[in-house]
């Protein structure tokens, strides 16, 4: 499989004329988006998750290939803080599941406060469906000391640790826990802001290719929404990996 490149949503007003033409009703982006990028990062389901048929929506406009990375809600991650997971999981797949053969991975982002806790983290994994693939994002320090146990935990699960950059630079240990890989962008330094220069994007290619063979699924997506950053820093990442002689889905011409 190839690198998978996309954004994080799709549904921002200050893409017009970015990537939807500057007529189209709001109401067709998925659509558009679909046409253009062979998955994306629905941060949907964390403010607020949606049912079984707005999934199934997703899945009906979309076509055959689509790969639609969910990031599950905040109830599990910021409230229930991976306590008591049982329901919130059950429920965010039952839902989730509308997506049929387009569901890719579910991301669990934790709160940056939310201090190392192998035990919870690993009650939670365990409850998704073993079919289902899970990158964990953790963003409090006090993971990375409990080096060991982590690695256990995710590699036991098959789980990806989200590799994260933020202001051009990774802000995780670049550790590979799984045959697929997660990578999330938040934001560069070039100008505009919050776009990526072109050896930032170069470094993470490598990055990657090192990581992991080209048959390897790794998803990869542009959280820098502001202005359309992150459509335009996609196809310049997805343009640098082809370039590095990776295999690319497909991204905009421009």
């Amino acid at each position: 499989m190839p690198l998978l490149v996309g954004t994080s949503g799709w549904q921002y007003k200050d893409w017009r004329g970015v990537l939807y033409p500057p007529r189209q009703p709001q109401r067709l982006w998925l659509e558009e988006y679909a046409h253009r990028f062979a998955t994306v990062e629905n941060n949907n389901a964390f403010y607020r998750l949606p049912t079984r048929e707005v999934f199934a929506s997703w899945r009906e406009r979309t076509p055959d290939g689509f790969v639609m990375a969910v990031k599950a809600s905040r109830y599990l991650t910021h409230l229930k803080r991976l306590h008591d997971p049982e329901e919130p999981v059950g429920r965010l797949m039952d839902r989730a599941e509308g997506l049929g053969g387009r569901l890719g991975p579910v991301l669990l982002q934790l709160p940056p406060n939310f201090r190392e806790d192998t035990a919870a983290l690993d009650a939670c994994l365990r409850c998704f469906p073993g079919r289902v693939r899970v990158a964990v994002e953790l963003r409090h320090p006090s993971w990375w000391d409990a080096e060991r146990e982590l690695r256990s935990v995710l590699e036991r699960h098959g789980s990806a640790l989200c590799w994260a950059d933020r202001g051009s630079r990774p802000v995780a240990p670049l550790w590979r826990t799984a045959p697929w890989g997660y990578v999330r962008f938040h934001g560069g330094l070039a100008q505009p802001p919050p776009r990526y220069g072109r050896q930032a994007l170069t470094s993470w290619v490598a990055r990657i290719a090192e990581a992991w063979p080209d048959e390897a699924d790794v998803h990869v997506y542009f959280n820098n929404d502001v202005g359309g950053a992150a459509v335009v820093d996609a196809v310049a990442f997805a343009r640098a990996a082809a370039t590095a002689g990776r295999t690319v889905t497909r991204t905009p011409p421009t």
